[in-house]
């Protein structure tokens, strides 16, 4: 077990050290200009952009998760960020037209910067890694499915919280800690 896990670490850790770190701040900068910030995925992709979406209400950001029923309408001004490993899901696809025809920001986090969704992007974060396709460029993994973009997707969001908390005037643990649900 123990050298599975270091296998599945070791993973991450390369692809993590492939992303480009202008591609990176260029997202944090379109977040932070943004009035409101949707978020969508599909499967373990869209969960993922559900925890980056709670990290982002904990600094602060108004933010919204993509087919919640008390998911206002995108507008001007706003920046939908899609979790897409392929970068072509048909339903995320739709989503970024309709952020593009209201004069929204559209961001994409994928594997694949040659997609339908990265075309319309006006930000585009490329994450090196496999998924569920095992195209002949993507890495050697160990782990089923897309499971190594799902998790250095997690590890990049969350180390861009950070950036934005040391970039902001650094935010202390209970400022956090107040936004933090208090209903469970």
């Amino acid at each position: 077990m123990k050298t599975i896990i270091k296998t599945v670490s070791n993973e991450i850790s390369e692809v993590l050290d492939r992303i480009k770190e202008e591609e990176v701040v260029q997202l944090h900068d379109v977040i932070t200009t943004s009035n409101r910030v949707f978020i969508a995925g599909t499967g373990r992709s869209g969960l993922i952009g559900k925890v980056f979406g709670m990290r982002l209400m904990h600094n602060g950001f108004n933010v919204f998760i993509v087919g919640e029923t008390t998911t206002p309408s995108i507008q001007n001004g706003d920046t939908l960020l899609l979790i897409s490993g392929s970068g072509n899901t048909a339903t995320l696809v739709n989503f970024a037209k309709k952020a593009n025809e209201v004069g929204a920001k559209l961001a994409l986090v994928t594997t694949n910067p040659q997609s339908a969704i990265a075309e319309m992007s006006d930000c585009v974060v490329t994450i090196p890694a496999a998924t569920k396709k095992r195209n002949p460029e993507e890495p050697k993994t160990i782990q089923p499915l897309g499971s190594q973009f799902d998790q250095s997707a997690h590890l990049l969001l969350d180390a861009l919280i950070v950036y934005n908390m040391k970039t902001s005037g650094e935010k202390d643990h209970e400022e956090l800690k107040s936004r933090h649900a208090n209903l469970e």
